[in-house]
C-alpha cells in the first residue's frame, strides 16, 4: 500500500522538486521515492471476493436483490422459497465476477511480464541482470539494441558518434518514425567505461513525477558544474531503442511516477441516454412497487378486520400478530412477491447486447481499409445505443476531412507565381494526369516520384536566378527534417510533419537536395555542389510563434537568418522595403487559398557578426534558466526575427479523403448538424467547408464572426441572431423545467427560414465561450446548418462540445485523428479517433476507431440506428413481459385475502426470467432490423426518430405499462372464469389452485412470444430456434418438475405433482390458453394497423417501399464529378506540436551519415525517398500512394440540379 496507495498519493502532493543522486541508493531511499514494479491489477486472492462484492452491491439493482433476499429469510414475511432471488442473484453475481475476475488475471499476467523482464543495472561496480521491479531511483542501467526503456532515465552515454540514441516512441504517442535523444558531452564521455560510470555520482534536481510527454526541466550538477537538462536528454519509460548498439541511463522515474503510468489516469466514465433514462424509471418503478405493496397490505388490514376471524379456526394466527402487524408483514410480503417488476437479468441481458453488437462493428468488413489494413474497432462496449442519437458532429479538418498527404502544388517567388501550366494563347490549362510533368534527369538525386508540371521553375533554377536560388535554399536549410541514406543516393526522409517533408522534397528535386545534418551543421547539394552550412541556432516553432527560424553561417562565412511560417506572422515582421513584394504575393496566396491550398510565406535576413554573438550569449544564459525558460527564449526569438526580406510563398494542398462530401451530404439528410473545429486558418477551413457540401453557394448567407474584442464579438454574434431570425432576442431560450434538480436549464431548439452558415475564428471564439456571451453564441450557433471554428486550439475543442452537452438536450460526437483532439473526444458523448498521419493518441482515447471518416456514415446510419431500435425493442418488451408477470400477482391478491399467496408456481417465478424468455429477447435484440443497410443509407431519415428519442421514452414507458396492465387483467380473469366451478371430462373437479397456476403461466409464456413475433421485424434461423425452443423447454421442464419422480425425489420442493398431465390433456384448457393469447394479442393489432394507416412513421412508409421492391434494392446512380473552385482563401496551418529545433541542435538526427559520397550529377537509379508509393508529388509518413491530379468534388444533387437548369437555357 505504501507504493500505490496513500502513502504514494501524500507523498506525490508534497514534492515540489525531485532531487536524487547517481549510484547512491541509501540516499535515494530517504525519500521514499516509489521504485519500479507496477501495479494496474485491482485485486488478489484475499480481496477479490470481498471487493468484488462490494463494488457489485454499489449497484442499486443487486444491493435491492440482497434486501429482497434477506426478507425472505424472514418466515413471516416470506411466501417465497429463498431460492426463487438466490438462484437468479447468485447467477448475475457469478457472470459478473468471472469477467472481473478473467479481467484481472489479465491485467495481473501482463504486471507480472512486465515487472520480471530482465535489465542489466550497475551495482557494487559490476553490471547485474536484474528484474525490472527491483530497479530504484538513481540506477544506473545498460540497453541495448530493441529492449524497451526500463524506467525514465537520463541518458548518460551511448554507441553512437556524438552520444546520440534512435528510439521509437509508437508506445507512448502511436508513431513509428524514429526519434532521437543525446547525451551531455560530460556524461557522454564516460562511453561503457564501467568504473568510470560506477564513480559517477552527479545529482540531479528536476521537476516532480507529471503527465507531460513533450517537456523536462532540470538541472545535473557534477564535479562542481550545473548543466542544463531537458526533454531531449530523457528517454521514457515505454520507448524502444532502435539501430542503437547500446545506451547508458540514471533512473529519474520508476513505475507508477513515469510519465508513461501518469498518463494512464482514468477515462471519464460515458453512460448512455438510455442508462441515465433507465436510472429515473427505476426509481420510479421502486415508488410504484412500494405503491402497490402499501395498497395490498391496506386491503390485508380490512379484510383482517372483516373476514379474518371466520378463518382463525383453520389458520390460526401466531402470538403476537394482530391486524395492524399483520399487515406490516404483508406490505414486506408482497415487496418480496412483487419485486419482478425489476428484473435483475435486466442488466445482464443489456451487457451481452451491448456486446454482441459491438462485434457487429469489428466484423463488418464494410469498415475495413485494406490500403492501411485497418478494421473498424468498437473500444468500448457500453454505447453502442448512443450511435443512433447523434445530433452533433464535432470534427477535425486535416487528417479528418482531409488526408494529411501534402502536395507541393504552386508557389510565388519574387512576386511571380509558379506551377500553372498555360497553352500557346496564353490561357491556363486544368492539370491532370494526361498532362506532361517536369523531367528529373537533370538532378540524380531527385525524388522521381515527385511531380510538378510548370517547367518555367525548372528553367528559373537552371538559369541561377538568385531568387529562387535563395527560396529553395530556405527550404532546404530552415526544417527539423531528419536524413537517412542507407547506400548513397537513396535517400529517406523523416520529418514531424507531412508539410514539411513535402517541402523538403520539393527543394531536394529543384536541385537543392538536404543530404545530412550534424548538430553543429547542414549539408546540402545545391546544383551538384555539395556545401556545408554551420547550424548556429534554430528558433523553435510553437503554437504562438506559428513560425520557425534557423541561423546559419554558410562555407563563404557569411551569417544568415532563414524563416519560414504562417503568412500572417511572418508578413508582420517583414522590412518596410518589401510593401510592394507583399502586396503581389498576397494576391497570389488568395489565389492558392481559392484552390484550397495551405501556404506559407519565406523570408530572410543577414545578420551581424557582433550582434549575434552578443545575442547568442543571452540565448544560452536563456536555455539554461530553469524558470521562464520559455518566456525568455521567446523575447529572444522576437528580437531578432526583425526587418525580414521576403522571398515569397509556398501552397501545398491536403487532399480530401475519399467519399468525404457524400458523407457529409447523408448525415446532413439525417438532420445531424456537423460542426468543424479547426487550428487552420479561416480562409483555408473555409474553403474545405464549401469542397465538403458543407458550406454551399445556394445558402442564404455566411456569416464570418473575427473581432478581436469582447464587445465587437457580442455585437456580430447579435447581428447576426437578428439577420437569420428578427426578434429572436426576447424570445424565451430555454426548455420550461420538468424536474426538480440543479441541472443546468436545457436551450430549446429554433427553427429559422433558410439555410445558413458560420465561421468564428479562434480569437472570436474565446470570447465568445466566455460565460456571459456562451448562451448567445451557442443559440447562433445552432440555427446555422454549418459551423466553422478556426485557429481552435485544443482546449477550445473541448469548450466547445461541452458547451453543446451542458444546454442542448443532444448527443454529441467528437472525431479527429490528432493529439490536438483528443480533450475534444474525451468531452463528448461518443469519441471517434481516426487511424491518420498524426500517430495513435486520438485512436487510443477514442471509443471508435476506423481508419476513414467516410465510415461514419456507416457507424451511425447502419450499426447505431439498428444498435439503438434493438436496444429500445429489448427495453419495452422486457418492462412488457415483468410488467404483466408481475400485475398477474396483484390481481389474484384481491381473491387470496390479501396473503401474499404466489399465484405461480414457485419454479416457474425462478426460471421464467432466465429460462423460458430469455433466449428470444436476446435474439430479437441481436438479430432485428427494420431495414436493412442499403434502404437505410437510401433513406437517412429513418435515422431522425433516434434524436428524438421516439423509440423509448418516458412516454413510451407508461404506454408499455398500460399494455402489461391490460394483459395482466386478460391474463388474470379469463383463465379464472374458466376455471370457475369447472370440471374435466371424467366429471372431477379442475378448479383447484395448482391447475390454476399451470393455466396462467401457460397463457403468460405463450401470449409473450407472440407479442415478441409480433414485435419482431426480420426473421433468422436463430431467432426461430429460441422462440420455438423456449416454448419447448417450457413444456419440457414442466412436465419433468411435476412428474411423480421428481415429486417423490424431492417432496417439498416439487408440490404440483401430475398438474401438467391432468390439466393440459383437457380441451377447454386448450381453448382457454387461445381465447387468451388471442384477446391479449388483438387491441395491439388494431392499434398498430390503425396507426400505420392514419399516422405511418418514416420507418412504416420505408418498410413499405421495402414490401413493394420485394428484392433488394438497386444501386444508387453515380453521380456526376466536377472541380470545385472558389474566390475563399485559405492558408497554411501548423499542427498543435512542438518543433524539433532543440533536438536538432543538441546532435538529434535519425540516422548517422554516409561515411563517403558523390555529389557529381551522374545519373543514377530511381530514389527510395520519403515520398509514397504513388506517382504524386505528396509526402505521407506511412508511404501511402497518392493522386497528383486536383482533388474532384462529387456534386451533391442539388448542385446536379442547378447544373442541369443552367445548362438548359
Amino acid at each position: 500500500m505504501t507504493l500505490f496507495g496513500l502513502d504514494c498519493a501524500k507523498k506525490k502532493e508534497r514534492e515540489l522538486e525531485r532531487k536524487l543522486r547517481a549510484n547512491d541508493r541509501e540516499h535515494n531511499l530517504s525519500f521514499r521515492y516509489a521504485t519500479n514494479a507496477i501495479k494496474t491489477s485491482k485485486y488478489n486472492a484475499f480481496t477479490f471476493l470481498p471487493l468484488n462484492l462490494f463494488e457489485q452491491f454499489q449497484r442499486i439493482a443487486n444491493a435491492y436483490f440482497l434486501i429482497l433476499l434477506l426478507l425472505q429469510v424472514i418466515p413471516a414475511i416470506s411466501s417465497l422459497s429463498w431460492f426463487t432471488t438466490v438462484v437468479p442473484l447468485v447467477l448475475v453475481l457469478s457472470v459478473t465476477a468471472a469477467k472481473d475476475a478473467t479481467d484481472d488475471i489479465n491485467r495481473h499476467r501482463s504486471d507480472n511480464q512486465v515487472n520480471n523482464r530482465k535489465v542489466t543495472v550497475l551495482m557494487d561496480g559490476e553490471l547485474r541482470s536484474e528484474k525490472w521491479m527491483s530497479v530504484q531511483v538513481g540506477d544506473i542501467i545498460k540497453l541495448e539494441n530493441n529492449q524497451f526503456v526500463t524506467a525514465d532515465l537520463l541518458l548518460l552515454s551511448s554507441s553512437e558518434p556524438l552520444n546520440l540514441v534512435y528510439i521509437e516512441t509508437a508506445e507512448l504517442d502511436g508513431e513509428t518514425n524514429l526519434k532521437v535523444k543525446q547525451a551531455l558531452t560530460v556524461t557522454g564521455d564516460m562511453g561503457d567505461k564501467i568504473h568510470s560510470l560506477a564513480a559517477f555520482n552527479g545529482e540531479v534536481r528536476c521537476e516532480p513525477p507529471n503527465n507531460r510527454l513533450d517537456r523536462f526541466t532540470g538541472t545535473l550538477t557534477n564535479a562542481g558544474q550545473k548543466y542544463s537538462l531537458d526533454n531531449n536528454k530523457i528517454l521514457l519509460r515505454g520507448c524502444t531503442l532502435r539501430n542503437t548498439e547500446w545506451c547508458f541511463g540514471l533512473v529519474l522515474f520508476g513505475g507508477p511516477e513515469t510519465k508513461l503510468m501518469q498518463n494512464c489516469g482514468k477515462t471519464t466514465f460515458k453512460r448512455t441516454s438510455i442508462d441515465r433514462l433507465m436510472n429515473v424509471l427505476v426509481l420510479c418503478i421502486f415508488g410504484f412497487l412500494a405503491f402497490m405493496c402499501m395498497i395490498l397490505a391496506i386491503g390485508n388490514r380490512i379484510w383482517e378486520q372483516r373476514w379474518g376471524s371466520e378463518f382463525t379456526a383453520f389458520l390460526p394466527r401466531q402470538d403476537g400478530v394482530d391486524t395492524p402487524f399483520s399487515s406490516f408483514l404483508t406490505f414486506w410480503s408482497y415487496v418480496i412477491i412483487l419485486n419482478t417488476v425489476v428484473p435483475i437479468s435486466l442488466y445482464v441481458s443489456v451487457e451481452v447486447i451491448r456486446l454482441g453488437n459491438s462485434f457487429y462493428i469489428d466484423w463488418d468488413r464494410k469498415m475495413y481499409h485494406a490500403r492501411s489494413d485497418t478494421p473498424a474497432k468498437a473500444r468500448t462496449t457500453t454505447l453502442n445505443e448512443e450511435l443512433g442519437q447523434i445530433k452533433y458532429i464535432f470534427s477535425d479538418k486535416t487528417g479528418t476531412l482531409t488526408q494529411n498527404i501534402m502536395i507541393f502544388n504552386k508557389c510565388s517567388i519574387n512576386g511571380k507565381c509558379y506551377g500553372d501550366v498555360f497553352d500557346y494563347t496564353g490561357q491556363r490549362l486544368e492539370i491532370n494526369e494526361h498532362t506532361e510533368t517536369v523531367d528529373w534527369s537533370f538532378n540524380p538525386l531527385a525524388d522521381h516520384q515527385f511531380s510538378f508540371h510548370d517547367h518555367s521553375l525548372v528553367e528559373a533554377v537552371k538559369l541561377e536566378n538568385v531568387e529562387v536560388h535563395s527560396f529553395f535554399r530556405t527550404l532546404a536549410l530552415c526544417h527539423t527534417v531528419m536524413a537517412e541514406e542507407k547506400t548513397e543516393g537513396e535517400l529517406l526522409y523523416q520529418a514531424q510533419s507531412p508539410d514539411e517533408g513535402a517541402l523538403v522534397t520539393a527543394a531536394r528535386n529543384f536541385g537543392f537536395v538536404f543530404r545530412s545534418r550534424t548538430p553543429e551543421s547542414v549539408t546540402i547539394v545545391e546544383m551538384g555542389k555539395q556545401r556545408s552550412y554551420e547550424l548556429l541556432a534554430i528558433l523553435d516553432f510553437n503554437n504562438v510563434r506559428k513560425r520557425m527560424s534557423v541561423i546559419v553561417r554558410s562555407p563563404e562565412g557569411k551569417l544568415c537568418l532563414y524563416c519560414k511560417g504562417a503568412d500572417t506572422m511572418v508578413y508582420e515582421r517583414l522590412d518596410q522595403s518589401c510593401t510592394k513584394l507583399m502586396d503581389v504575393t498576397t494576391e497570389h496566396l488568395n489565389e492558392y487559398a481559392g484552390e484550397g491550398l495551405r501556404t506559407l510565406a519565406l523570408a530572410y535576413k543577414d545578420l551581424d557578426e557582433e550582434y549575434f554573438s552578443r545575442w547568442k550569449q543571452r540565448h544560452h544564459e536563456a536555455s539554461t534558466a530553469l524558470e521562464d525558460r520559455e518566456d525568455k527564449l521567446d523575447l529572444l526569438y522576437e528580437e531578432i526575427e526583425k526587418d525580414l526580406v521576403l522571398l515569397g510563398a509556398t501552397a501545398i494542398e491536403d487532399k480530401l479523403q475519399d467519399g468525404v462530401p457524400q458523407t457529409i451530404e447523408q448525415l446532413a439528410k439525417a438532420d445531424i448538424k456537423i460542426w468543424v473545429l479547426t487550428g487552420d486558418k479561416q480562409e483555408t477551413a473555409e474553403n474545405i467547408g464549401y469542397s465538403c457540401n458543407m458550406l454551399r453557394e445556394e445558402m442564404n448567407d455566411i456569416f464570418i464572426v473575427s473581432a478581436n474584442n469582447p464587445d465587437d464579438v457580442r455585437q456580430e454574434l447579435r447581428n447576426v441572431l437578428s439577420t437569420m431570425k428578427p426578434g429572436a432576442e426576447e424570445e424565451a431560450i430555454f426548455m420550461p423545467e420538468r424536474t426538480l434538480g440543479n441541472k443546468p436549464k436545457v436551450v430549446r431548439d429554433e427553427e429559422v427560414n433558410g439555410e445558413y452558415g458560420l465561421v468564428i475564428n479562434g480569437h472570436s471564439l474565446a470570447y465568445a465561450l466566455e460565460h456571459s456571451m456562451e448562451l448567445l453564441f451557442l443559440r447562433t450557433a445552432c440555427l446555422c446548418k454549418t459551423v466553422i471554428c478556426c485557429r481552435v486550439t485544443p482546449l477550445q475543442k473541448a469548450q466547445v462540445v461541452e458547451l453543446v452537452k451542458k444546454y442542448k438536450q443532444a448527443v454529441t460526437l467528437a472525431i479527429g485523428d490528432g493529439a490536438n483532439d483528443v480533450s475534444m473526444i474525451k468531452a463528448a458523448h461518443i469519441g471517434v479517433g481516426i487511424s491518420g498521419q498524426e500517430g495513435m493518441q486520438a485512436v487510443l482515447s477514442s471509443d471508435y476507431s476506423f481508419a476513414q471518416f467516410r465510415f461514419l456514415e456507416r457507424l451511425l446510419l447502419v450499426h447505431g440506428r439498428w444498435s439503438y431500435l434493438r436496444m429500445c425493442k429489448f427495453l419495452r418488451y422486457f418492462f412488457y413481459k415483468n410488467f404483466t408477470f408481475t400485475f398477474v400477482h396483484f390481481w389474484y391478491a384481491f381473491f387470496c385475502g390479501f396473503s401474499a399467496q404466489t399465484v405461480y408456481d414457485e419454479w416457474f417465478i425462478t426460471l421464467y426470467n432466465l429460462v423460458y424468455t430469455a433466449l428470444p429477447v436476446l435474439g430479437m435484440s441481436l438479430f432485428d432490423q427494420d431495414v436493412n443497410d442499403m434502404w437505410s443509407f437510401q433513406h437517412p431519415s429513418l435515422y431522425v426518430p433516434g434524436q428524438l428519442n421516439q423509440y423509448f421514452s418516458k412516454t413510451a414507458f407508461f404506454k408499455c405499462a398500460l399494455h402489461s396492465v391490460y394483459s395482466s387483467v386478460v391474463l388474470f380473469f379469463i383463465p379464472y372464469a374458466a376455471m370457475y366451478d369447472t370440471v374435466r371430462d371424467d366429471g372431477r373437479d379442475i378448479a383447484d389452485y395448482q391447475s390454476f397456476a399451470l393455466l396462467a403461466q401457460t397463457c403468460l409464456v405463450i401470449t409473450v412470444c407472440i407479442q415478441l413475433c409480433l414485435d419482431m421485424s426480420y426473421w433468422t434461423a436463430v431467432n426461430q430456434f429460441f422462440v420455438w425452443g423456449s416454448l419447448a423447454m417450457y413444456f419440457a421442464v414442466t412436465f419433468s418438475m411435476y412428474s411423480n419422480g421428481t415429486h417423490i425425489t424431492f417432496p417439498a420442493s416439487f408440490p404440483f405433482i401430475g398438474t401438467a398431465r391432468n390439466s393440459l390433456n383437457q380441451p377447454n384448457v386448450w381453448l382457454t390458453i387461445l381465447l387468451t393469447s388471442i384477446l391479449c394479442v388483438l387491441p395491439v393489432v388494431a392499434y398498430r394497423f390503425l396507426l400505420i394507416q392514419l399516422r405511418p412513421t418514416i420507418n412504416d412508409k420505408v418498410m413499405f417501399k421495402v414490401r413493394q421492391a420485394k428484392a433488394t434494392p438497386p444501386l444508387p446512380a453515380r453521380r456526376a464529378r466536377m472541380r470545385r473552385t472558389s474566390s475563399r482563401r485559405s492558408g497554411y496551418a501548423f499542427s498543435h506540436a512542438q518543433g524539433y529545433g532543440d533536438l536538432v541542435t543538441s546532435n538529434h538526427f535519425l540516422r548517422r551519415p554516409a561515411i563517403t559520397r558523390s555529389t557529381a550529377f551522374t545519373p543514377l537509379g530511381r530514389t527510395t525517398g520519403f515520398s509514397p508509393m504513388g506517382r504524386s508529388a505528396g509526402y505521407s509518413p506511412t508511404g501511402n500512394a497518392l493522386n497528383s491530379r486536383p482533388q474532384e468534388v462529387e456534386v451533391t444533387s442539388l448542385q446536379m440540379y442547378r447544373m442541369v437548369r443552367d445548362s438548359a437555357f
